[in-house]
């Protein structure tokens, strides 16, 4: 367990904006994690990871890093290995457990062996990419770039008239495609802060595909947030030791979300880990925290408590 308040009198800075296709959301996380940050009373400087990055840190002393970036350069564990190099604890996962949870394919191999359920698929790159047929499971099945966040470039293809243009669609974001068979049912969330699970939130989008895509994630009322889950308490539960044993199989550290369909039949499918979750009071990490008892402050304080280099 790391002190509370342990980096307190020490200067944070906040790494946030970017240059992914999540700039817009990580600014808004990153301003509300040095909000909370500033009421708790510590100095803060808000460090945009953009343009000449590396000497605006050089420029701001700063003795820890509390990361709020999202997607490409930031949540792959490049901006870790860098803060590695200078010797800048940071809070978050590591170099390696950030890429490989970045990787949707590389994140699911390794859950399924340590036993967590995950949905067919097949992982389309190089030739394959280039005149892709439709994999033997049929459809409907969801299309994926690999590493990209906020469902950016994702489409659920319900017949063959839509596979061309899905994968079409992925490929602009990236050289892989993960596409998986679709799961029916219900989404949940479950969230994990220094080893302690939150409870699972339902995620209920109002969009016609029913798809939790970037606009039901961003638009005030498109999605409905249901906590607690009105759900069979057994299945609540595989979700909550899935999500350690996930957890612990990618070595993740300090705050990390993962996401889950859950059938008809109550089987649980895990979809992604998310190892820098959204972090606005409204986000869903908070939610899930307030739900429990932590305020939005005390959970961004125990976030930085766990900051450090890779062990």
């Amino acid at each position: 367990m790391n002190e509370k308040g342990r980096f307190r009198g020490k200067t944070v800075g906040v790494f946030l904006g970017g240059e992914s296709s999540e700039r817009e959301v990580s600014l808004r996380t990153g301003g509300a994690a040095a909000s909370a940050l500033r009421r708790k009373g510590y100095p803060v400087v808000e460090i945009d990871i953009r343009g000449d990055w590396l000497s605006a840190i050089r420029k701001a002393e700063i003795d820890v890093a509390f990361i709020a970036l999202h997607g490409r350069l930031g949540e792959d564990g490049c901006i870790q290995g860098a803060l590695e190099l200078a010797r800048v604890p940071y809070t978050g996962s590591g170099v390696a457990a950030s890429a490989v949870s970045m990787s949707k394919v590389l994140a699911k191999r390794i859950v399924a062996s340590v036993g967590v359920p995950c949905a067919p698929d097949t992982v389309f790159e190089g030739e394959a990419l280039a005149a892709p047929a439709p994999p033997a499971f049929g459809f409907p099945l969801v299309v994926k770039p690999d590493r990209e966040g906020s469902t950016v470039g994702v489409s659920v293809v319900r017949d063959l008239g839509g596979w061309a243009g899905a994968m079409a669609e992925a490929g602009r974001y990236d050289t892989r495609v993960l596409v998986e068979a679709y799961v029916p049912g219900r989404e949940i969330t479950v969230g994990i802060v220094n080893g302690r699970v939150l409870p699972a939130i339902e995620i209920v989008p109002k969009s016609a595909s029913g798809l939790y895509d970037y606009h039901s994630k961003y638009t005030v009322g498109q999605t409905e947030y249901v906590i607690p889950v009105p759900m069979d308490r057994d299945i609540l539960l595989r979700a909550a030791e899935f999500t350690r044993a996930a957890a612990s199989a990618l070595s993740l550290r300090g705050a990390a979300r993962l996401d889950y369909r859950v059938d008809p039949a109550g089987n649980l499918f895990f979809l992604e880990a998310n190892t820098i979750p959204g972090m606005t009071e409204t986000s869903l990490l908070p939610k899930a925290a307030r739900f429990d008892g932590v305020s939005f402050e005390d959970l961004v304080e125990e976030i930085l408590d766990d900051a450090g280099l890779t062990k």
